[in-house]
């Protein structure tokens, strides 16, 4: 008698899950796993870190390197500070995009302080490694850049953006979109852009506002910082109403 082999459960049909066709699925996986994560951990708010991925912890004489320890000397402060906070669960965690660079330096700075740190590593052609300083039941990928971005910022009450390139401008300004038209209240996250000589000089706000492209209003979207310190006591302000509050910011 022959037996027949069963087909297989369509949950479990690879070939059809890395299809066209299952791409919903592929999304949706991408919402509710680390939702499900999220609340197993009983995270109820992040800092957000962006930056460069290359940006190194080195004496190499580039100008940029200095933002590395500063992002490691920021997280720590940050995370030492929330450490103890009510209600329960975890408040403020240092959240990056997991690679190298100020990513890295913020989840190093994290772990110095003794807390949990996540990390949200994307799926690249040339693949990006998640760095070590990252709490492995933090530790999310994502091959959806939009998922991604979503999860950057859901629970995100503050960001901080250090020195960086097209992706940190990328993330930087869809940030800024989704305040700006009130996608995300004002009221619901303060933006930091750490390194005001930096930011000055690749960004020029001024003359937008001259161009009439945003308004005088816009620019009061974000602040510029550039001490750790000072930093750290501007957020400390800022932040603590949110400790009576638990859960993500809420998105349109």
């Amino acid at each position: 008698m022959n037996t027949v082999t069963p087909p297989k459960m369509a949950y479990e049909n690879e070939d059809f899950l890395v299809s066209p066709e299952a791409r919903t699925i592929r999304i949706l996986s991408e919402y509710l796993e680390p939702l499900a994560r999220f609340d197993r951990s009983k995270v109820n708010s992040t800092i957000l870190f962006l930056g460069s991925a290359r940006i190194e912890d080195q004496d190499d004489g580039s100008p940029l390197n200095l933002y590395y320890r500063d992002a490691e000397d920021l997280a720590f402060r940050l995370a030492q500070w929330a450490i103890p906070l009510t209600p329960k669960g975890k408040n403020f965690v240092i959240c990056t995009g997991a690679g190298p660079g100020i990513m890295e330096a913020a989840n190093r700075g994290a772990v110095r302080a003794g807390a949990k740190t996540m990390g949200m590593n994307i799926s690249l052609p040339h693949e990006q490694q998640p760095n070590r300083f990252i709490s492995p039941e933090l530790a999310f990928a994502f091959h959806y850049f939009f998922m991604r971005k979503f999860w950057l910022v859901s629970r995100a009450r503050a960001v901080i953006a250090f020195p960086g390139g097209f992706g940190t401008l990328d993330e930087l300004f869809e940030i800024l979109t989704l305040v700006q038209t009130g996608k995300i209240s004002r009221e619901d996250v303060v933006i930091l852009l750490y390194g005001e000589t930096y930011w000055r000089k690749i960004l020029n706000f001024e003359e937008l506002i001259k161009a009439g492209t945003i308004s005088p209003e816009d620019a009061k979207l974000f602040s510029y910082m550039s001490e750790p310190a000072s930093a750290v006591a501007f957020l400390k302000k800022k932040l603590l109403k949110f400790c009576r509050t638990v859960g993500p910011a809420k998105i349109v």
